[in-house]
């Protein structure tokens, strides 16, 4: 018998079809394409990208060989880092100009080596430049919204196989987050406690939907899944800023990155799937309504979002808000727990 099942943070239902019954072997899996040499990301062809903003390097000079990590501005950015935002009426419309940053963090100089795959070290390396340049970004008070994402492999959306993580700065706060913040901060209000603290404190008791827990960090399938071996990870304790984390607490939580990615690129066969994370937005930005993040720092809780891109979403999903997910996270969740890495 399907279920309905609500998700008190989206404030949305989701169809959880298990009757459907797929598990890891029944989705396709996607071939990725090997090194070559016009990869403007590889190593040796930083003339190809626009110059660096950032990067950890050994020692060597911008936009040469010899970095571990490199931020760079996207060659075809969404939105643009110069001029004001310019905001009018027309009619019973709204419009601003398309003012925004959007920056592409290159992962490291290796081509084909899978962030599951890399030192914990190099990860840690690369959740530090997350850090970093959101950090840069925040002094801006144009910017509301600052989101970090990856996309790993063609059907998750990556145009280049080399890997990388994208980070877009918004000038308005995105829906799906104000529906985030705004769930939040009504359970605060009502229960003076975290919604997400809730939830965690539930999931952990119950255990059933845990793949991978540490004495930091979190890591489980949402009781009220979108999509199959949908995965949430978050601090245990409450953190409501990104940017806040501290270096043992990035290191932590790359180890739990690690491991919830190998094991699934073992269990699903290196699905193409999307992570993204979920903080709170610029509280620095002007002008914004008055008592509106008064307590955000009790109420909101950073997380990230990790979606392996197994299903499409089709006509209904799209007509209704609804989203049908075949496999159960209870499921899910066993099959990564018990998968051997």
């Amino acid at each position: 018998m399907p279920e309905l099942r609500h998700d008190p943070i989206q404030r949305r239902w989701v169809i959880i079809a298990a009757e459907r019954g797929r598990r890891p072997s029944d989705f396709l899996q996607e071939v990725i394409p090997t090194a070559s040499e016009s990869c403007p990301f590889c190593e040796g062809n930083e003339s190809k990208t626009p110059p660096e903003i950032a990067a950890i390097r050994n020692g060597t000079r911008p936009n040469q060989p010899g970095w571990e990590v490199r931020v760079i501005p996207n060659k075809f950015p969404a939105l643009r880092i110069e001029g004001d935002l310019g905001r009018e009426g027309i009619g019973a419309y709204d419009r601003m100009n398309g003012v925004g940053a959007h920056e592409v963090i290159i992962e490291t100089p290796q081509h084909s080596l899978n962030l599951a795959d890399a030192p914990l070290e190099h990860i840690h390396k690369v959740l530090r430049t997350y850090r970093e340049r959101l950090l840069d970004l925040l002094r801006d008070q144009r910017f509301k919204y600052i989101l970090i994402f990856k996309n790993h492999g063609t059907a998750a959306g990556a145009s280049l196989t080399h890997p990388h993580t994208q980070l877009i700065a918004t000038p308005v706060t995105p829906l799906t987050l104000a529906e985030e913040l705004n769930s939040a901060k009504d359970h605060f209000r009502e229960k003076e406690r975290c919604l997400f603290c809730d939830l965690i404190r539930q999931e952990l008791e119950s255990g059933e939907r845990i793949i991978l827990a540490t004495d930091k960090f979190v890591a489980l399938a949402p009781f009220a899944s979108r999509f199959p071996f949908e995965i949430f990870i978050a601090p245990r304790q409450h953190h409501h800023s990104f940017a806040e984390a501290s270096d043992d607490m990035l290191h932590n939580l790359g180890m739990v990155l690690k491991e919830v990615l190998l094991r699934i690129k073992k269990c699903l066969k290196d699905p193409p799937y999307n992570y993204l994370i979920h903080t709170i937005p610029n509280v620095r930005v002007r002008p914004r309504r008055a008592s509106y993040w008064d307590t955000i720092e009790q109420d909101f809780h950073w997380h990230i979002e990790l979606i392996p891109r197994l299903t499409q979403v089709a006509g209904f999903e799209w007509g209704t808000g609804f989203y049908i997910n075949p496999t159960a996270p209870e499921e899910a969740a066993k099959y990564l727990r018990e998968t051997e890495i």
